[in-house]
């Protein structure tokens, strides 16, 4: 087992192991047991009542947090012409077609997000391997093929976020830094919850949100309600 630090034990001692938090009072710890001198990135991991082995209880989605994550994307579009245009002007950081996949073939992955037009899925299809296993590769179901670059975009900058439930049936997912106020915390956390309960499968039976904890990256996990309503 790795040898917790000091600050970790400290952090770890104000929180109570047992105590489901109330989402404001959790956020507000998650704060004061912060010890390290960055900015320190919120995270949530949420258990659903799901298999995800199962096709038809697969959670999976796209959604933009009410006050962003607080972290700097860099997104990257393939597309011709006017689409082109479209994602420069919507602010892009890199837009491309064939010049861009070979590119990543070579080895370059200097960006956060991939969005593609339709019509560039032909280019975008033999980067599977290579995108694929990172979570980069553009994808219908999470609204990162499309036509509508402009707006995909903005929000990939804005913080939109994609959520995907892992084969333990939990989501992880960023949720801002631990500079933001508690009420941004507390709004992004309830914008997820109300976006999983969204995207709830008809086949999932029983209870569904199970549990949820909340953690900076060097912070301790907290338990954090879900009854958020």
């Amino acid at each position: 087992m790795a040898k917790r630090s000091k600050g970790f034990k400290e952090a770890q001692a104000k929180v109570d192991r047992t105590k489901v938090y109330e989402p404001k009072e959790a956020f507000a710890l998650l704060k004061d047991a912060s010890f390290v001198k960055f900015d320190e990135t919120v995270d949530a991991a949420v258990r659903l009542g799901v298999d995800p082995r199962h096709a038809d209880q697969k959670v999976r989605g796209t959604m933009v947090l009410p006050h962003g994550t607080g972290q700097s994307r860099k997104v990257l579009v393939f597309a011709k012409g006017e689409k082109a245009q479209e994602a420069e002007d919507a602010g892009a950081d890199y837009v491309g077609a064939e010049e861009l996949a070979e590119k990543i073939t070579g080895g370059w992955l200097d960006f956060d997000i991939a969005i593609a037009t339709p019509d560039m899925m032909g280019v975008v299809g033999k980067l599977g391997r290579i995108l694929g296993p990172r979570g980069l590769m553009p994808n219908p179901k999470v609204g990162t093929v499309t036509n509508d670059v402009a707006k995909t975009v903005e929000e990939s900058k804005a913080g939109k976020i994609e959520y995907n439930v892992d084969k333990a049936g939990i989501v992880h997912v960023p949720i801002g830094k631990v500079s933001f106020e508690v009420e941004k915390l507390e709004e992004n956390y309830r914008a997820l919850i109300s976006a999983l309960l969204k995207a709830k499968p008809a086949a999932a039976k029983g209870q569904y949100l199970r549990s949820a904890h909340v953690s900076s990256t060097m912070g301790p996990g907290i338990k954090i309600s879900t009854s958020i309503f």
